[in-house]
């Protein structure tokens, strides 16, 4: 019989991320989000591709970005609300992990494994700033999704995307619970 590690499931069965719009500062400092990055990065990859990279956002980088998603979402044509969305994420954001895809030319290992990697990252990252007792949020949106704000804002290559943004600060209220997905009717049970 295995021996459970029960503080580990008890905060997997519990974790909730927290709305970026409730995370304020303090936000973890260097010293404060190494392990959490370190943790982050012990993510399944097959092939031991590295498929990902991090580009942490601190304060002033998160500035300019609010001004590039204020610029980029007029010159799309995006609507008022879409562009303030885009701009809060980063005007309101304590500090910020960039979770990048990086597509690399492999044989073996087909993209869509590498894209499956990426996103373990961000769990990871996610689950790791909730375990270490901060708030954090998975977000993405049109500024992880348009070509040009994360080239002119994040300096990407053709060959990287940004697999999430996840925002990381003090949690300033608990957020409600919410509904769960009914687990019998999402999982079937095949014995033969």
């Amino acid at each position: 019989m295995p021996t459970p590690n029960t503080a580990a499931l008890e905060f997997l069965l519990t974790r909730r991320s927290r709305p970026a719009k409730t995370l304020g500062q303090p936000a973890p400092d260097r010293a404060a989000l190494l392990p959490i990055l370190t943790a982050a990065v012990r993510t399944p990859d097959h092939g031991k591709l590295e498929p990902w990279r991090l580009i942490v956002l601190e304060r002033a980088a998160l500035v300019r970005l609010a001004d590039l998603a204020t610029r980029k979402g007029a010159d799309l044509g995006l609507d008022g609300e879409q562009i303030e969305k885009g701009r809060k994420q980063f005007s309101d954001s304590p500090l910020c992990v960039a979770v990048i895809e990086v597509q690399r030319d492999s044989p073996k290992i087909p993209e869509i494994e590498q894209t499956y990697s990426a996103g373990a990252v961000c769990l990871a990252l996610l689950n790791a700033a909730l375990a270490a007792g901060w708030g954090a949020n998975w977000l993405s949106g049109w500024v992880a999704h348009d070509r040009g704000f994360v080239t002119d804002g994040l300096g990407l290559a053709d060959n990287e995307r940004v697999a999430g943004y996840i925002h990381l600060g003090t949690e300033t209220s608990a957020p409600p619970e919410r509904p769960r997905p009914d687990l019998d009717a999402i999982t079937t049970w095949v014995s033969e």
